[in-house]
């Protein structure tokens, strides 16, 4: 079986995507949220971008030629920005670690 034809990879694929749109909508309203919301929003942010690391470690692991070709296509698209994948997740970690210091987190 290939790596996409998994169910559990396309539950997941599927669920990261539909929770990264929900808080992408939400996080439009950020600076309207009390420091009780902020906290929340940048903890279910937090759980996200692990979801999405571990997510992507599968990629890395796997032997399927179209999840290899998946974390070509990614470092590629970074790549045109000057971006690793790991630098993407720095900026993503060190952004959520400015929000928390300006909430006295």
């Amino acid at each position: 079986m290939g790596f996409f034809d998994s169910e559990v990879v396309q539950q997941e694929a599927k669920q990261l995507f539909e929770d990264y749109q929900s808080l992408m909508q939400l996080g439009s309203e950020y600076g309207k949220f009390d420091r009780e919301g902020k906290v929340l929003f940048i903890e279910k942010m937090e759980g996200l971008m692990d979801r999405y690391k571990i997510f992507m470690k599968r990629f890395e692991l796997s032997e399927d030629f179209m999840a290899q070709m998946t974390v070509e296509q990614l470092k590629t698209q970074l790549g045109q920005f000057g971006v690793t994948p790991q630098q993407m997740f720095d900026q993503m970690n060190m952004t959520l670690q400015r929000m928390k210091s300006e909430i006295d987190y």
